[in-house]
C-alpha cells in the first residue's frame, strides 16, 4: 500500500505524519512550531522530509494559501505566515514527488473521501475559525479554477461598507461568519468592545437572551451564506469544520436553507474527518495521482 509524509502547515504549527491510501495516520504526529522566518520554515521542512522520506512514496503539503493548478507552489501572499512563504520551492525539497494544496482543500477532500460529505459528488465545505476558508467539490473533482484560487470565502454580504475584511474589502461573507464575526457581532449588538466570543458561549450557555440573540444573528449571517452558496452550486451537503463549527446549530440552518434556496434540497452537516483533515485530504490528493 502506497503510503505519503503529509505536512499540514499553518500560522503556527505544522504537523506531520505518515498516511496511507485509506487515509489513516500510520506514524506518530509530530507537532512543531511554525518559525518566523522563510529559511527557518524551509529548514523545517527539509528535516521532517529528511526524517520519513525513504519511508513513503510521495510528499503531500496541505498549507495557509492558494496553490497553483499544478500543485507546485502558492499564488500570492498567505498573510499569516513569514514573508517570502509563497516562494517556496516545495518541489525541491525531496527526491521524491512533491505535491501541494490548499488546506482548506485538503479538508474538503478529506471529508468527500472518509468524512460527512463521502458519498456526495457535490458538496461545499466551510471552515469556520478565526477565518474562513472554503473548498467545493463538483462532479467528485476539486473545483480549483482557472488558476487555482477557486473556494476563497470573500463574496459580499452586504454594500454598507460596515466591517473591513482581512482581504482588505468590505463586507465579506469570512468577516460575518468567522469566530472574528461573532466578536464583532456582538460588539455592535451589546455596545461593548471588550466582549469575546467565549463571552458570547458562557452566556448562551447560562441561558442569557442577549447572549443568545448575539449568537443567532452570527448563525443567521452563515445562514444566508449558504443559502447563496447552495443555490450557485446545487450541493448534495454542506459540510462546517473548523473550532467555530460546535457552536453551531446545523439542523435550525438546514431548514431554514431548504426553506429558502432555489435549488434542490441539501443537507447541513458537521465535519466528521477530525482535526488532521488537512493532512489526510493532501495525502489522499497525492496518492491519487500518478507518481
Amino acid at each position: 500500500m502506497k503510503k505519503a509524509l503529509a505536512l499540514d502547515v499553518g500560522g503556527t504549527k505544522i504537523y506531520s505524519a505518515i498516511i496511507n491510501e485509506n487515509g489513516e495516520i500510520i506514524s506518530e504526529i509530530k507537532k512543531t512550531p511554525t518559525p518566523k522566518t522563510f529559511e527557518e520554515i524551509k529548514r523545517v521542512f527539509i528535516d521532517i522530509i529528511k526524517e520519513q522520506e525513504n519511508n513513503v512514496d510521495v510528499i503531500a503539503f496541505s498549507t495557509c494559501g492558494a496553490v497553483n493548478n499544478q500543485n507546485t507552489g502558492i499564488l500570492g501572499s498567505t498573510g499569516n505566515i513569514a514573508a517570502g512563504y509563497p516562494n517556496m520551492p516545495f518541489t525541491e525539497l525531496s527526491n521524491k514527488p512533491v505535491f501541494v494544496e490548499n488546506d482548506a482543500n485538503c479538508a474538503a477532500w478529506a471529508e468527500h473521501e472518509i468524512g460527512s460529505s463521502k458519498g456526495c459528488s457535490t458538496s461545499v465545505m466551510i471552515t469556520l475559525g478565526t477565518g474562513v476558508g472554503g473548498g467545493i467539490i463538483v462532479n467528485d473533482k476539486l473545483l480549483k479554477g482557472q488558476n487555482g484560487a477557486a473556494g476563497e470565502m470573500h463574496f459580499k454580504m452586504n454594500t454598507d461598507k460596515k466591517r473591513k475584511c482581512t482581504c482588505g474589502s468590505w463586507d465579506c461573507f469570512e468577516i460575518y461568519a468567522s469566530g472574528t464575526g461573532l466578536k464583532i457581532t456582538a460588539e455592535e449588538m451589546l455596545n461593548n468592545k471588550n466582549v469575546t466570543t467565549y463571552d458570547v458561549i458562557e452566556g448562551v450557555n447560562a441561558n442569557n437572551e442577549k447572549m443568545i440573540a448575539v449568537l443567532n444573528k452570527w448563525e443567521n449571517d452563515i445562514t444566508d451564506g449558504i443559502i447563496g452558496l447552495a443555490n450557485i452550486f446545487d450541493p448534495e451537503c454542506v459540510v462546517l469544520s473548523g473550532s467555530m463549527a460546535e457552536f453551531v446549530n446545523t439542523e435550525k440552518i438546514e431548514k431554514i436553507v431548504n426553506e429558502q434556496i432555489v435549488t434542490t434540497p441539501t443537507k447541513v452537516l458537521k465535519a466528521s474527518a477530525g482535526n488532521y483533515s488537512g493532512m489526510i485530504g493532501a495525502a489522499l490528493l497525492a496518492l491519487g495521482k500518478e507518481l
